[in-house]
């Protein structure tokens, strides 16, 4: 049987796109909060990738012998930091073990989200996934004493194992 060039051409494209993987797109939008590294626009969950928040519920020690909601104190950093500059855009890398997206996210002014919280000490370097790009912003959050690092705290319970391998105490 003879085929014709378009046709074959027709189906190795067909063949092609078929086994490619599935590109998403951007998603932008106005961002609301779930938690310290969790967002959501337009209805879909992105974990912002490479970072780790402490939990809303996780309290940590302020230095001077009192305690405080990190992880409620994140959320609320985000919040105010993302409403400076709306609206939010999510680069997409995957969808994680939840079913959320997992991304790397930007203001409008192109500042990058998951950077800043570990800048601001709101979160840790998850080198695991970062591959250590966060480790430099770490470390001048902890050099600086800020967010997590004013006092003593225990990481977030995804960072808290390979941290330990890096450095022996927060």
């Amino acid at each position: 049987m003879k085929r014709s060039v378009p046709a074959v051409l027709a189906i190795t494209i067909g063949m092609a796109s078929a086994t490619a993987a599935p590109a998403v797109d951007p998603i932008t939008g106005r961002a609301s909060i779930v938690d310290g590294d969790t967002i959501e626009i337009r209805g879909e969950r992105i974990r912002l990738h490479g970072v780790d928040a402490p939990e809303s519920w996780q309290k940590c020690e302020d230095g001077d012998g009192g305690s405080y909601h990190c992880g409620k104190e994140a959320a609320f950093a985000l919040e105010r930091f993302l409403a400076a500059s709306r609206p939010t855009r999510c680069e997409i890398l995957e969808r994680d073990r939840y079913d959320r997206f997992v991304g790397v996210c930007f203001r409008a002014d192109g500042r990058e989200i998951n950077r800043w919280l570990v800048e601001s000490g709101n979160a840790v370097d998850w080198a695991r996934y970062s591959k250590s790009s966060y480790g430099g912003a770490q470390r001048a959050a902890r050099t600086r004493g800020v967010g997590i690092w004013r006092g003593t705290f225990q990481l977030p319970c995804e960072a808290r194992a390979e941290h330990a391998k890096r450095e022996q105490s927060c």
